[in-house]
């Protein structure tokens, strides 16, 4: 029999009501014949009262890795919360379920605490459970370490927590209820012209989720890639029986029909920081990069290019406009080690981007781009590529302008 991973996230389970409404759900999906394992998130707003709490209690006597692993046994609380409520939502309709925690699952993870990676699954009764006909109820977001102590994937971990979960069931499918109802070419709330995609593929879902689409989480979408796990994105708030088609992620060899570009994405939270005269000569990147990498800031788009002095270049980088005043901080203390002149620190950027897996074989998607920010006056500070995407950098008051004119500019508006 056919097994199915559904997942729903804290909107979709925010009140009893709505975990009525999912459990129809569950019902319906379960009448068909499906062998079903339901990934549940904590209820919205549950897991920041759980934060404060447990940063309340931890108070300013402690550093995190001092209490970091009771820190994930107080948040990881709220999708127990959630499972056992949905189970028993699902009994009263008549249903065998059950309610399964990270550590009943054997879900390994490694020990960073807070921001754990999934390491794989023990052998667990939970396929035997499945086959005895209970539907499975599961707390995601949580995992447990080698050393038995319960371990949380940091945010969003609950999408991670269904695609591995559909992984280690060989399930043909994980499909993701949320409060949309699919994928779309760009922020609907933004461009009302935005349309709903009916396939998208696991690289460009990627290159979206990591570069500021928040329909799902980007460790996720790798997971799925990795195992080959198709995904779903659909409505939790239609009616059993009304039309959910959803958005299908998938391998690009299941799309026929390849879009050049298949949707805009943007992120304003971003810095971009600027160290003038850098030496120019082999390691000094290696070390600069090093500095940042050991003090937990991500480095996203780099550009490198010759100052006007001899021997000496600019750096242009950026990272997450929470994380820049602490890039800031550590540059300073190594400027003699590693050398520059001098730092500038720009925060109100943005970041936009297209994306495409049709970019692979289509010229003049870069001037397309350019040209469409060019007629609106927007003037790009950093550029960055990949095979299948292209990101700028200009002024964030421009953000809402530029990606609609994107949009425009490579046919999304159109029906």
């Amino acid at each position: 029999m056919a097994r199915t991973v559904l997942k729903f996230g804290g909107t979709s389970v925010g009140d009893l009501d709505r975990i009525a409404n999912v459990a129809d759900i569950v019902a319906a999906r379960a009448e068909q014949g499906e062998q079903i394992a339901v990934v549940v998130s904590a209820m919205a707003g549950e897991t920041n009262k759980l934060v404060a709490l447990a940063e309340g209690a931890a108070g300013n006597g402690l550093a995190r890795e001092q209490y970091d692993d009771e820190y994930d046994v107080v948040v990881a609380s709220g999708e127990q919360v959630t499972a056992g409520l949905l189970a028993l939502a699902l009994r009263k309709r008549g249903l065998k379920a059950r309610s399964w925690l990270g550590w009943q699952l054997k879900l390994k993870t490694n020990k960073s605490h807070g921001k754990a990676r999934i390491m794989g699954f023990d052998d667990s009764s939970l396929p035997d459970s499945m086959d005895a006909g209970e539907i499975a109820v599961i707390a995601g977001f949580q995992g447990v370490t080698e050393d038995e102590r319960v371990a949380t994937l940091g945010r969003g971990g609950s999408d991670t927590s269904a695609v591995a979960v559909a992984a280690a069931l060989n399930a043909q499918g994980c499909d993701i209820y949320t409060d949309v109802d699919g994928v779309y070419t760009t922020d609907p709330r933004m461009v009302p012209k935005a349309r709903r995609i009916k396939k998208i593929s696991f690289e460009e879902m990627l290159e979206m989720a990591s570069l500021g689409a928040k329909v799902l989480q980007t460790r996720s979408v790798e997971m799925a890639m990795n195992h080959n796990v198709p995904v779903r994105v659909l409505s939790s708030f239609l009616k059993p029986g009304e039309p959910n088609p959803g958005t299908l992620v998938c391998a690009e060899e299941e799309i026929v029909e390849k879009q050049v570009v298949s949707g805009v994405a943007y992120s304003r939270d971003e810095a971009k920081i600027t160290l003038f005269g850098m030496p120019d000569k082999p390691g000094v990147s290696a070390k600069l990069f090093a500095v940042l990498a050991q003090s937990g800031i991500n480095v996203d788009m780099i550009v490198q290019a010759n100052a006007r002095g001899p021997d000496r270049a600019n750096m242009v980088f950026t990272c997450t406009d929470r994380d820049s005043p602490f890039a800031k901080e550590t540059l300073e203390k190594m400027k003699d080690e590693i050398g520059f002149d001098s730092m500038e620190v720009t925060r109100d950027v943005s970041k936009v981007s297209i994306i495409g897996v049709g970019m692979k074989s289509h010229t003049g998607v870069a001037e397309t781009m350019f040209r469409a920010l060019s007629e609106k006056n927007i003037n790009i500070d950093v550029i960055a590529t990949s095979e299948i995407k292209i990101s700028v950098l200009i002024a964030a008051p421009y953000t809402e302008l530029a990606v609609r004119a994107l949009h425009t500019a490579f046919g999304l508006d159109a029906e």
